[in-house]
């Protein structure tokens, strides 16, 4: 029971982020193309709950910035207007989970700027631009690990079940595969690629690079398991009654490799969003001005930014909850997985 919990709270926090990336339009609170010319690089706001008089409010609110002669500190409160947090309110146009058109906001205000997460050099939203970036950035790795792992299920349980000099071609190549450093053969692929595409066409390319070089362990587990399971008591007399071998691997045998590819998808979807970031981050991913994870670090590859601008920082850690999340699930699976083979032996028992 307690393997049990463990999976379904990790569970959990994985759909309640990923149902904030996924409904982005309606937790940020502004357009993420939405550029104003006059505050680039704004630090956050702060929220106040009590007032210069020191009188507490029950409505959260911050005083807006106005430009300061300063060149070392160009931002300064505007302590004489304050602006109230509204939460539900009409903002910015936007499709619900991509099909239904909203303008409903969580939160907002009436006609003023809110930068929770202070803004880029062009003045958009960071808070918008990384909730809009995680949804490029986290489909990036589940299609690139649904690549992976589908590669890696086929030839995995091709090289298992066929044996012979078959299975030792596929798994030398895997072999290859996996002693080849990964990063520089990332950027060597990604480098005979065109520059100037769209950003669609960016992101599948990215896609189908990440998952084309990432099958290589799942297809050795995938064969472990196949080489196991077909050697079994019912598989032996599945196939003595006469059962193709098709039949045998739809329902006895490839059944068995689920705890493997979903224990290898856990792994394996923060390890290529992390790709997707990083390509994006050296400006071979995904091009501006489509906001992903990656291209929002590709600030600080400037000096002044990298010095000055503590919140261009911030995208980095929008990941580490999601990594926190996936290996913790990885964990619990793999726990799962070995209470249900230890059930297993003592029943035989």
């Amino acid at each position: 029971m307690t393997a049990r919990r463990n999976l379904f709270k990790w569970i959990a926090a994985l759909v309640a982020l990923h149902g904030v990336i996924a409904c982005a339009g309606f937790f940020a609170p502004d357009d993420p193309l939405a550029q104003d010319r006059e505050h680039p690089f704004a630090p956050p706001v702060k929220l106040h709950f009590r007032d210069a008089q020191r009188h507490l409010h029950a409505r959260p609110f911050f005083h807006p910035f106005r430009k300061s002669a300063s060149a070392l500190d160009p931002y300064v409160e505007d302590a004489a207007r304050s602006i109230p947090l509204r939460f539900f309110i009409a903002g910015a146009p936007y499709k619900l989970l991509g099909l239904v058109p909203s303008r409903v906001h969580l939160f907002g205000t009436d006609g003023e700027p809110l930068y929770l997460l202070g803004t880029d050099g062009y003045g958009r939203d960071q808070l918008t631009r990384i909730l809009y970036g995680g949804q490029i950035s986290l489909l990036a790795g589940w299609l690139g690990a649904g690549i992976a792992l589908s590669f890696g299920l086929l030839i995995g349980a091709t090289a298992g079940y066929c044996g012979g000099w078959g299975d030792e071609i596929l798994m030398r190549v895997a072999e290859l595969f996996l002693a080849l450093p990964w990063l520089y053969l990332l950027l060597a692929l990604r480098a005979f690629l065109p520059l100037s595409v769209s950003p669609l066409g960016a992101f599948l390319m990215i896609v189908a690079v990440v998952g084309t070089l990432g099958w290589a362990r799942p297809a050795r587990l995938v064969r472990g398991v196949v080489l196991s399971a077909k050697e079994r008591d019912y598989v032996r007399a599945a196939r003595g009654f006469g059962a193709s071998d098709a039949y045998l691997l739809w329902r006895h045998i490839l059944p068995e490799t689920s705890g493997v590819l979903l224990t290898q998808a856990a792994i394996l979807i923060p390890q290529y969003v992390l790709a997707e970031m990083t390509l994006s981050f050296l400006g071979l991913g995904v091009p501006e001005p489509a906001a992903s994870w990656g291209n929002l670090l590709g600030n600080l590859q400037q000096y002044d930014v990298l010095v000055s601008y503590w919140w261009m920082y911030l995208p980095a850690l929008a990941i580490v909850p999601f990594f926190l999340a996936y290996l913790g699930l990885a964990s619990a699976l793999q726990e799962c997985m070995n209470t249900v083979g230890a059930q297993h032996w003592r029943g035989q028992e």
